[in-house]
């Protein structure tokens, strides 16, 4: 659940980006915390393994608005993809509000990708949570390498997106579809926050801790 904060009179959502080791999604953080303004973001911390890293850093986008008189702020998560991180990518998931799986569009990475999105389903399971209630988008990230070395959308969207979510093509270290996805995950959040009582129970005074 959302985290309201009466003080601050601010509604914090977690998003976290989700998929197989290099498949870009610290990129997307990097781009983003590198396009966002100062005054609307906060400091970026990373949390280093000796190979990957968890980064995380939150923000307040200048077109979400308000919900019932409450500003909302995004905190945006990317978890290590290497299969051993498993029990870090299980904690970093608690409490999300949404995913981004950031896929890895070159050919040979097609199993890990399905290897990891598995592991998204099971994760969530283990928090109790139905995966089909969770506002999730799919990003084809790489989409901009030579056509002999990736997979087209169409092919992508008929092995990973099963659940007919929104996807969106990318090429995350230049900045292509990285904000479209940002975009279209929040709006699904921010839907599904209006439409759950959080914002009502704001308005009304009630607590919603994480």
């Amino acid at each position: 659940m959302p985290l309201v904060n009466y003080a601050t009179r601010e509604i914090t959502c977690k998003i976290v980006y989700y998929g197989p080791g290099r498949s870009g999604k610290t990129t997307n953080l990097h781009y983003i915390y590198g396009q966002v303004p100062s005054d609307r973001k906060g400091r970026m911390v990373s949390l280093a393994t000796q190979t990957d890293r968890t980064l995380f850093f939150d923000f307040l986008p200048l077109d979400l608005g308000t919900i019932s008189g409450f500003t909302t702020k995004m905190q945006l998560y990317t978890v290590p993809g290497q299969v051993y991180y498993q029990a870090t990518r299980r904690l970093v998931l608690q409490g999300a509000d949404g995913v981004v799986f950031v896929a890895d569009s070159q050919r040979r990475q097609l199993d890990e990708n399905v290897e990891s999105l598995q592991d998204l389903h099971s994760n969530l399971a283990e928090h109790g949570i139905d995966a089909r209630t969770v506002p999730v988008v799919l990003q084809y990230n790489k989409q901009n390498l030579p056509p002999e070395l990736i997979l087209d959308v169409p092919t992508l969207e008929d092995v990973l997106n099963f659940r007919n979510v929104p996807s969106y093509a990318a090429d995350a270290l230049h900045g292509d579809g990285v904000f479209e996805t940002l975009r279209g995950i929040s709006e699904l959040v921010l839907r599904r926050l209006s439409g759950s009582g959080v914002a009502a129970a704001a308005g009304a005074g009630g607590q919603h801790p994480r």
